[in-house]
């Protein structure tokens, strides 16, 4: 995977978020000059708010006057009590946490408390609203964009109905509006085909598509990373 020198994005800013009496941490990058949307960015299940998938997200997006919120999944970054940032670790955390129902709709409600206090900072106001969050980004994503009329675009994918404890997907997929890219590995490990098209074909939007590129799963990054990007600031930007 390609890794992101840091000092090449500016220093990402803290966001406070409070919800159920609990902080979420959060933070968010800004671009130099207009900000043109907003892109909530969700991490894979080995990853946290500031790992080096997220950084490529950021990088991509702030070229186009997009800035990028993020945060920690339910068992990551600075909501583990060790602050352990082991991918290994992440991953295996965030698969028993997954089967034992954790976040299941939760995380998709700490990340709309996060949307909520961006947005009455100066200057967020109005902005357009997109969201890119693969594999673990789309377990919890789903039942986000289900609840949330201000996303108007999402960059998914990398996640089946067949996959375990993913049952409850299908339903809220249906409740989806917004404008999907779809994004599917050919040669997954992790999750098959007959479960990834069910997937797809159970969201509800009008302007959807699917797009598979071929090799194992895998974080964006690349033509991937580019394409996904493009979707979302051609329906946040160019309208």
């Amino acid at each position: 995977m390609t890794q992101v020198q840091i000092n090449t994005l500016p220093e990402p800013q803290a966001l406070t978020v409070e919800r159920k009496g609990e902080v979420v941490p959060a933070v968010f990058w800004q671009p130099e000059g207009d900000t043109k949307g907003v892109v909530l960015a969700c991490h894979g299940g080995s990853g946290h708010k500031k790992s080096n998938a997220i950084l490529m997200i950021a990088q991509a997006c702030l070229r186009l006057g997009l800035a990028v919120l993020a945060m920690d999944g339910p068992v990551h970054g600075e909501r583990r009590a060790d602050g352990d940032l082991n991918p290994v670790t992440a991953r295996q955390a965030f698969r028993e946490a997954w089967r034992a129902g954790v976040g299941r709709t939760d995380m998709g409600e700490d990340m709309r408390a996060a949307l909520d206090e961006l947005v009455h900072k100066p200057g967020f106001a109005e902005l357009p609203i997109g969201y890119i969050g693969v594999s673990m980004g789309t377990a919890y994503g789903i039942p986000l964009l289900a609840a949330e009329p201000r996303i108007r675009a999402a960059a998914i994918g990398l996640w089946s109905t067949t996959y375990a404890a993913s049952e409850h997907l299908a339903e809220h997929a249906k409740q989806i509006r917004c404008d999907v890219w779809f994004t599917q590995q050919w040669n997954d490990e992790f999750f098959d085909r007959e479960g990834t098209f069910a997937l797809f074909d159970a969201i509800g939007s009008a302007d959807k598509r699917l797009v598979a590129y071929p090799g194992p799963h895998c974080e964006l990054e690349g033509e991937r990373l580019t394409d996904a990007v493009a979707f979302i600031a051609g329906r946040l930007v160019q309208r």
